[in-house]
């Protein structure tokens, strides 16, 4: 990675604003955190920031207030968990910017949080003014929240110009040291899984990752858009009618590299525990709904060969059982596998912890729009903001 990291930058006695994401899920109106993974996710770039003697700024949205204060999506839960995380108090700010904000301003070894960026309209809008203001609470500016960093907003992006040294954060390295080591000159052969309803959510993906990997296995609904792009029988599967010249155009132009599914299960409906059997092609009034056992096999088989895997997507509808078994044999197969493996994607990520092999992949993204945008080969403009190393 050629950006500076919080371990180039100098945070004796500074105050550090800290882009972290804490967008977590809230029940009882806003009240209760249901999961606090993304904050334990930011708590080791917290640490090492206070061990090293600066006084931190913390700052995240939550949710979609629309530009206007929503108590329902306050961070003062946040700052409670964060206070238990940590072992020390941390602050609640009143807004994120303002003479009252200023006034908190936290002396080295002290952390303030912000209130959600997002409950002003001028965040999402990246104002410079908007920018400027958050700008002037610190000496130094780190991002953290990977998730975060596919948008331009004035956290994540235009308050950068106003601060001397921007880096990322322990969390934001690794994201890009695992992401950039599978796309850029990955140990070969390299494999790529790719599933998900849609083949217009990831045309990019395979468009940029066909040029990369020596194996692209394609699954779940999105496969019957390409099937049926071939003239084969897909029953009422799901298929995008509109994609099915671009699904040709790929398996004209590089259909070596790609293994599409070549057996199925298939159901007369969708719903848990629907009655249902194997076949090698989706008969009419019948649907498929996950990937059959013997592409299950030659999946299997492509990972276990691989020294690097990708994987975004499930093989079928992995949360309703019993069409969660070729998502969990492929979840195991790369387990299994001693490849560099780099799960992106909410789905995915979901399907290893169902799986229970979560702690054997190498790497899991926390961030499902970002990382799909850097696997698209699309440059993130919250890493491209921050400050490169000098060569």
């Amino acid at each position: 990675m050629n950006k500076l990291s919080i371990r180039d930058l100098q945070l004796q006695g500074k105050r550090l604003f800290v882009r972290v994401d804490f967008n977590v899920p809230l029940a009882s109106a806003g009240q209760e955190i249901t999961s606090d993974k993304r904050i334990e996710a930011a708590v080791p770039t917290l640490r090492y920031a206070l061990e090293q003697g600066a006084g931190l700024i913390v700052a995240s949205h939550l949710g979609r207030p629309k530009g206007k204060p929503n108590a329902e999506m306050s961070l003062k839960p946040v700052a409670i968990r964060l206070s238990q995380l940590l072992g020390k108090e941390v602050r609640m700010a009143p807004d994120c910017v303002g003479p009252e904000v200023e006034a908190m301003k936290p002396q080295p070894g002290e952390i303030l949080l912000l209130e959600n960026l997002r409950f002003h309209p001028e965040e999402e809008a990246n104002d410079p003014v908007f920018s400027k203001q958050l700008a002037a609470l610190c000496d130094l500016y780190v991002n953290d929240a990977f998730g975060t960093a596919h948008r331009a907003h004035a956290s994540t992006v235009g308050m950068i110009r106003f601060v001397p040294q921007a880096a990322a954060g322990l969390l934001m390295e690794q994201e890009l040291k695992y992401l950039t080591m599978v796309t850029q000159n990955p140990k070969r052969p390299c494999v790529a899984i790719l599933g998900g309803a849609k083949v217009s959510d990831k045309i990019e993906v395979i468009s940029n990752l066909i040029k990369i990997v020596d194996r692209l296995l394609i699954g779940g609904a999105m496969a019957y858009t390409f099937l049926k792009s071939q003239g084969k029988p897909v029953g009422k599967s799901l298929v995008e009618e509109d994609k099915l010249k671009l699904a040709a155009d790929l398996l004209k132009q590089f259909g070596s590299k790609i293994s599409l599914p070549v057996d199925h299960v298939v159901a007369g409906e969708f719903k848990a525990g629907a009655e249902n059997h194997v076949a090698a092609d989706v008969p009419d009034g019948m649907m498929g709904l996950d990937i059959g056992p013997e592409t299950v096999r030659n999946y299997e088989q492509a990972i276990a060969s691989a020294r690097t895997i990708i994987w975004n997507g499930p093989m079928g509808v992995f949360e309703m059982p019993p069409f969660d078994k070729g998502t969990m044999a492929l979840a195991q197969a790369v387990a299994n596998s001693t490849a560099v493996s780099v799960v992106g994607g909410g789905d995915s990520e979901k399907a290893v912890k169902n799986a229970g092999v979560a702690d054997k992949i190498s790497h899991i993204s926390t961030g499902g729009g970002a990382s799909l945008e850097f696997l698209s080969g699309i440059e993130l403009p919250g890493v491209a903001a921050l400050t490169d190393k000098a060569s």
